[in-house]
Order: structure tokens, then C-alpha cells, then sequence
């Protein structure tokens, strides 16, 4: 039976109530293909086969994304995302408090989009591929203002490792929902990074 072709919508034409055809679509290869990624591998899936779950031709892909690797870089892209948003809200303030309102953000949107963390995780090999063949500005400016933050010299060498060592416990907790602690639902799991961050920021000279 012939696949159906989907028609690309122009950027520029607006549908119903003023959402964005063109990024619509480009939202539902993304989902389709993360879904591909990560039960059969990066490299085990095909244009085709993402082109067949939507419903069109290969060449409608094309219209959104160049190569497969440009969808791997969208989908990785998405994580650095969650990182932006919240260290814009944390704006120039750097203390113990403002970390732990930006960690306990991140545990909010990372959960929520756990799906990205086990695809990613599924997918390292393919990934670092992509970090050695393509411009990865964008995620080096968010690792630098990580940096900047904990670089801060305002605040105690013992403060900064401690918001240091908070931050790689949910980044490595996250990073290992997937396979390690599938088993585990996300508001038990968040509960418990919640009480990891929290021992971790706590001074012990304060008591």
C-alpha cells in the first residue's frame, strides 16, 4: 500500500488559531523519532521508517530536517534547553538558595521529559559522533555559565563544591532513569533527588 505524502506547510501559514504548521510537524518528527532512537538505536533507524509511523513520504522529512543526524541534534538540543530557562531565571544571583531553586527546577522539567534522558542514554555513541562533527556552540555556552556560577569566588570554596556536587547528583541520577532506575516512577524518584540536593546544600558548620 503506497504511503500517503504529506504536503509541507510553508513557515509562514498559519493554521486555526494562529499555530504553526511547519513547527507542528517538525515537533511530531521529533517525537516519532525519539521514540525510534531509543527503542531500536540511532543507527538501526531510518528516515524511512520515521517518514512511514507519520504517515508520508521521506521527502517530506526533508522539508524540516537536512539529515538524521540534524534530528539527533534537535532531540539532544532539547535537554539544553531545560538548563537555559532556569539559569536565566537565577539571573546574576549566586548563592546556595538560588542553586537549590535551580536544581529543584530542573528536577521538575528534566522528570517531565524523562523519555530524553533515556534516549540519550541509549544513544552515547552516536551522540559524542555528533559533539566531534558538528558546531556544538550552543551547548558550550551552557556549560560556561555553569561555570561562571561556580567559579564565583564571592561565595566559600566549600559552598561551591557543594552546589557543584549537587548538581552531578541529579545530573547523574537523570542520566542513568532510563536503565538503572526504570523501576522507580518520577515523583518517587524526584523525591528522593529532592532529599539528595537538600543534604548535599546543607553547611554542616551551620548547625
Amino acid at each position: 500500500m503506497a504511503v500517503a505524502q504529506e504536503v509541507p506547510s510553508g513557515p509562514d501559514e498559519p493554521v486555526g488559531d494562529g499555530v504553526d504548521p511547519a513547527a507542528s510537524t517538525r515537533e511530531r518528527i521529533l517525537d516519532i523519532a525519539l521514540e525510534l532512537f531509543t527503542s531500536q538505536g540511532y543507527d538501526k533507524t531510518s528516515l524511512r521508517q520515521i517518514a512511514e509511523r507519520l504517515g508520508f513520504t521521506k521527502a517530506a522529512i526533508y522539508y524540516h530536517f537536512a539529515s538524521k543526524a540534524e534530528i539527533l541534534m534537535a532531540l539532544h538540543l532539547r535537554l539544553h534547553e531545560f538548563g537555559r530557562e532556569s539559569l536565566a531565571a537565577m539571573g546574576d544571583e549566586a548563592s546556595v538558595e538560588s542553586w537549590a531553586r535551580l536544581l529543584e527546577g530542573l528536577i521538575d522539567q528534566m522528570l517531565a521529559q524523562r523519555a530524553l534522558f533515556i534516549f540519550h542514554e541509549r544513544n552515547q555513541a552516536a551522540i559524542e559522533e555528533l559533539h566531534r562533527s558538528e558546531n556544538y556552540g550552543e551547548h558550550e555556552d551552557i556549560q560556561a555559565r555553569f561555570r561562571q556560577v561556580l567559579a564565583n569566588e564571592e561565595l566559600p570554596p566549600e559552598t561551591r563544591v557543594r552546589m557543584a556536587c549537587a548538581i552531578g547528583a541529579v545530573m547523574g541520577a537523570l542520566a542513568f532513569s532510563g536503565d538503572v532506575f526504570s523501576s522507580l516512577p518520577s515523583d518517587e524518584l524526584g523525591a528522593m533527588l529532592r532529599s539528595a540536593v537538600a543534604t548535599l546544600l546543607v553547611d554542616p558548620a551551620a548547625d
